[in-house]
């Protein structure tokens, strides 16, 4: 990930560039639309993140909060990182019949899908998505794969 220096989701707006402001900005206001109460907003990672706190669920494997979702400007673009989708095959055939559906090649690492224009991402499914898992599901699946 690119190493960045801001504290708060507004500096790491604000720091982008206009084009790429305007597409991570879209994309974070569908993230709070949809995901489900527990999960906290916060730049970790070097990107905008949204995690169960340590408050929550402190046993994590590195000691750090359990992340479920992240937004960051790369240096040849842009990326959502959703852990749920990578952990849970019908959420991976949902995302992917949803860029088939929209003719767009799926650009996607283990948990990220990258992008370079908001218009190559299927924003509705991005959101119902995020939208499926709770914080109670997200540990209960962390703490089944964990012991494995």
């Amino acid at each position: 990930m690119v190493q960045i220096k801001t504290k708060t989701v507004e500096d790491y707006l604000n720091e982008l560039p206009d084009d790429r402001q305007a597409a991570i900005a879209a994309l974070r206001e569908i993230i709070l639309d949809n995901i489900p109460g527990g999960y906290v907003e916060t730049i970790n990672w070097g990107a905008i993140s949204y995690e169960i706190p340590l408050e929550t669920y402190p046993d994590t494997y590195n000691g750090k909060p359990l992340s479920y979702v992240a937004l960051a400007s790369q240096k040849q673009h842009m990326a959502v990182y959703m852990h749920g989708v990578y952990a849970d095959p019908k959420q991976l055939k949902i995302l992917t019949d949803a860029f088939k559906d929209m003719g767009v090649k799926l650009n996607m690492g283990k948990s990220c899908i990258r992008f370079t224009k908001l218009e190559k991402i299927p924003l509705d499914t991005i959101g119902n998505l995020i939208a499926m898992t709770s914080v109670e599901d997200y540990i209960k699946h962390y703490e089944k794969v964990k012991k494995k």
